[in-house]
């Protein structure tokens, strides 16, 4: 299938952030390619962007490389393992090997088509955090040999070869550190926060909190996120912008308003925190709202009514 237009390629296109991007690229009038291995990414996610004409899915892992026909205009590298029961243990070595090799391959194919790239990083490579809120000043406070090591100093390591190849290639590189996100499109089971207490106290299950729930995260809504991404990716910025929600919850607050707003009759628990769970989390996004005129406009109130309505139709 040849394009003849501005072609996209997203790398991670069937996970959650992904498939809300090529959704709002493809609604853009733009052709997608969309490569995922479905490790964690969901072909149920883009049924409902194959009957876009103008979009394709390729089943691969980009640890592996690939020849592909297409002129590319931009990539958008979203692959990798995001909830730490997909990333750890079991499939440690492979979301470093996602993270670095994948990295390398994608950066190749957009010197090979003079591509603009973006890699999606993350708030875990603050660690746990010294300053607060995290700024992109900040470099971080993060365990290398810990259990969450695989995920932050994978993206860590992949920050620093984006650098290079912008200041070895002149690559049109972008980097985003994506702080929690939430929205349609989630995986029921992926182990995260919101997507946890919402299946929790849909099932009226005991909603598990980690540690005594005065841990606290920044919660941006999907759509906010894929209009960031896209903002990013028409920028001139090269080096690293924090994107998310400042506004800061703690994860009890959270339970409550979740228990709240699905009229469950669930319990709320506690359970040990796990290790290297950061304790406080908060974007500084002052470089997102100069440079990209840019900052979050959905409520969490208003997300998670939107989320549970979308879980609510999966359960």
């Amino acid at each position: 299938m040849q394009f003849q237009n501005k072609t996209i390629l997203v790398a991670g296109g069937a996970g959650f952030i992904g498939t809300n991007l090529c959704k709002k690229l493809l609604l853009e009038n733009n052709n997608v390619v969309c490569i995922d291995n479905l490790q964690t990414g969901s072909i149920n996610n883009i049924r409902y962007l194959e009957k876009f004409s103008n979009f394709v899915f390729i089943n691969h892992n980009i640890v592996d490389k690939i020849k592909l026909s297409y002129k590319f205009d931009e990539i958008y590298n979203l692959a990798c393992p995001a909830s730490p029961s997909k990333y750890q243990f079991k499939n440690a070595v492979n979301t470093i090997k996602t993270c670095i090799i994948g990295s390398i391959n994608l950066l190749d194919i957009a010197l090979e088509n003079n591509a603009k790239i973006l890699f999606t990083s993350t708030s875990e490579i603050y660690g746990e955090p010294l300053q607060h809120p995290q700024s992109e000043n900040y470099r971080g406070n993060v365990n290398p040999n810990g259990i969450r090591a695989c995920y932050d100093e994978g993206k860590r390591c992949a920050e620093t070869l984006f650098c290079e190849y912008y200041r070895n290639y002149n690559l049109d590189t972008k980097i985003v550190r994506i702080f929690n996100t939430y929205g349609p499109f989630m995986q029921i089971d992926d182990g995260r926060v919101i997507t946890n207490f919402i299946n929790q106290a849909l099932k009226n299950e005991d909603i598990t909190i980690y540690g005594n729930g005065q841990q606290t995260r920044s919660f941006c809504y999907i759509d906010d996120m894929v209009t960031a991404l896209i903002k990013v990716m028409q920028s001139n910025e090269h080096y690293p912008i924090n994107l998310g929600n400042p506004e800061e919850f703690t994860i009890l607050e959270l339970a409550n308003l979740v228990k709240l707003k699905t009229k469950s009759k669930s319990n709320i628990i506690y359970k040990d925190l796990p290790k290297d769970d950061p304790t406080r989390r908060k974007p500084d996004i002052t470089k997102a709202k100069y440079i990209l005129n840019w900052q979050p406009e959905v409520s969490l109130n208003e997300g998670i009514d939107n989320t549970i309505c979308y879980f609510k139709k999966l359960i």
